[in-house]
């Protein structure tokens, strides 16, 4: 038996769901942040609950372990952690949506979407933080309606959303946001708009002139398919 607690390296080797949960409860922040780290690598639903519980826990470094461990369990967290974003407590709601973020699907993000109208700015923050990181194109409408959001931290992270997901559709939005009475939000608009522009440039098939006609022709076509005449 280990001099300092639980040999949580021992138990994440032998699969010992059991004793990792109950390692979650133990009075060492250390051996609840590994015990967290080894449930999320195994990767069983049957931890769900118990990371859940540990994300009330009142060592940060633990809580985040187990949101990243909760992320790594997938699917099986998905309904725990959506009920959990009607909890009164925001740290809990916050928790959920940084969990979310990296769970994969349909689902997440429309709990993320959910979290995208939390009665708390900082939540809604988080919701269009990482419906950008997830970059789903779902997520582009409700984004777009978010840059009313009355908070101005909300709408930085809107504008930021809106560039990584590089959606078209959020072009004229983005182009009203930059007269957006704070900064950060117009600066974030800019770079938004370049981004899809940027993105919209690249994804333009290429063409070239036919030299006899002056027609445009798809770069690396042999024939014009106006004239007939050969380019290259």
């Amino acid at each position: 038996m280990p001099l300092f607690g639980p040999n949580v390296e021992e138990m994440e080797r032998e699969r010992n769901i059991d004793g990792l949960t109950n390692a979650l409860k133990h009075r060492n922040n250390n051996v609840r942040r590994k015990a967290a780290d080894a449930l999320g690598r195994i990767g069983d639903a049957k931890a769900v609950e118990p990371l859940i519980q540990t994300l009330k826990d009142s060592d940060i470094n633990v809580v985040w372990e187990a949101m990243t461990a909760l992320a790594k369990v997938g699917e099986p967290a998905l309904d725990p952690l959506t009920q959990l974003l009607k909890d009164k407590d925001i740290s809990l709601r916050s928790a959920a949506v940084l969990a979310l973020k990296d769970i994969r699907g349909l689902r997440a993000v429309e709990a993320l979407l959910l979290a995208l109208r939390d009665e708390q700015g900082h939540v809604r923050e988080l919701a269009a933080f990482a419906l950008g990181e997830k970059g789903d194109a779902r997520a582009v409408e409700p984004l777009i309606q978010t840059l009313r959001d009355e908070n101005n931290r909300v709408r930085r992270e809107v504008v930021k959303a809106l560039g990584r997901i590089r959606d078209p559709r959020a072009l004229g939005s983005l182009n009203q946001a930059l007269t957006d009475e704070d900064g950060d939000v117009r600066l974030g608009a800019k770079n938004a708009l370049e981004l899809i522009k940027t993105r919209a440039i690249s994804a333009s098939p290429k063409v070239e002139e036919c030299p006899s006609c002056g027609v445009e022709v798809p770069a690396g076509a042999e024939f014009c398919p106006n004239c007939g005449r050969r380019i290259k």
